[in-house]
């Protein structure tokens, strides 16, 4: 019986040993190769693209994917205009002398446009509570609903803009910090920084109706919704594609431009199959197409707080511009910032 059980574990420690042999057989006798040499390449760049055969091996076919798309090599040249753009795999799929291997190689596919430069006027000012360290901002009709940071002084209030009377508010437990907020069928939710988790309540009454975990993605930031799905930035060139009933994380976009890939996206807004994101700690926003991560253009609101009473305890640094709103009725974005004493009403113009 013991040699009988000593013979199954040497096959299966020779198994084993195959199979990982198998791994190494691959990436030791095959390499993509791309021509030009680089890492990084933008949207619809035709690249060379040949495999390196260190053995001298008869290959019979190579097929190359991404994001589980064939790539078709045409006159020994593949196309790379993925759907998303980021980071990448390319992956060739090697057939050989009757046998198969897979290698793949880590890439960037950038945006083939540099970002447009915008900048805004100013339509109206109406007051806002110097108290709130805003993170989320969104209309539902004419009433603006509002998020806010800090831990024990985190709430979700919605009142009248114009006036900046409060119709009702709720406050957070001291050991969260509040941050993006959005609306969909007749619910809020609101994410939490650092503690993993977040709320859903009821529009009309703001009571809670149910907490959520977060996934893959570490930290709350912003949150926006295109009327199917949530949009969820957490401080990376991530922005997770959430699942409004079960609120799991299906899928991401990564934020770039033209010649990198970008990770300061903040507080969002959706409007027309656009992100609009405040850059972190930045008086800018990005223009980001929803679906490939693109940045499209960057709205300079440079000397915007300059009109608001800055008090004894302002830091450049932290009493930043954090807060977007488009409101479709009047077709403008409301925008504030961190303990802002004003909420400005404004268009955005290309520069």
């Amino acid at each position: 019986m013991r040699s009988i059980k000593n013979a199954c574990w040497s096959l299966a420690m020779l198994a084993l040993a195959g199979c990982g042999s198998g791994h190494q057989k691959a990436s030791s006798l095959f390499q993509i190769t791309l021509d030009p040499n680089k890492s990084a390449f933008n949207k619809n760049d035709q690249v060379g693209v040949s495999i390196n055969n260190a053995k001298g091996l008869d290959i019979e076919k190579v097929e190359y994917r991404m994001d589980g798309k064939v790539l078709p090599v045409v006159d020994g040249a593949i196309a790379l205009s993925p759907t998303k753009l980021g980071n990448k795999l390319l992956k060739a799929t090697i057939t050989y002398e009757g046998d198969t291997a897979t290698v793949t190689k880590k890439i960037k596919v950038l945006s083939n446009a540099a970002p447009e430069i915008f900048t805004y006027d100013i339509v109206n000012e109406f007051p806002h509570d110097n108290r709130a360290y805003t993170q989320g901002l969104e209309f539902h009709g004419d009433t603006l609903y509002e998020g806010t940071g800090k831990n024990g002084r985190s709430f979700l209030r919605k009142y009248n803009f114009g006036t900046g009377e409060v119709y009702a508010q709720i406050d957070l437990a001291d050991q969260y910090f509040g941050e993006g907020i959005t609306i969909l069928d007749n619910k809020i939710y609101q994410l939490t920084w650092r503690s993993g988790l977040g709320f859903v309540y009821d529009l009309g009454t703001l009571e809670k109706r149910n907490n959520f975990q977060y996934g893959a993605s570490k930290e709350g930031w912003g949150l926006a919704n295109d009327g199917k799905v949530l949009y969820k930035s957490d401080g990376t060139e991530r922005i997770w594609l959430l699942d409004p009933e079960t609120l799991t994380e299906k899928t991401f976009i990564e934020t770039v431009t033209n010649t990198s890939i970008f990770n300061q996206a903040n507080e969002l807004e959706y409007v027309n199959g656009k992100l609009y994101a405040n850059v972190y700690q930045k008086p800018s926003v990005m223009i980001i197409d929803a679906q490939s991560g693109a940045i499209e253009a960057v709205v300079n609101f440079s000397g915007l707080s300059e009109w608001v009473t800055k008090t004894p305890n302002w830091i450049e640094t932290d009493n930043v511009l954090n807060g977007i709103a488009y409101h479709p009725g009047r077709k403008t974005f409301f925008v504030t910032g961190k303990e802002w004493d004003k909420l400005f009403e404004v268009r955005l113009r290309k520069k």
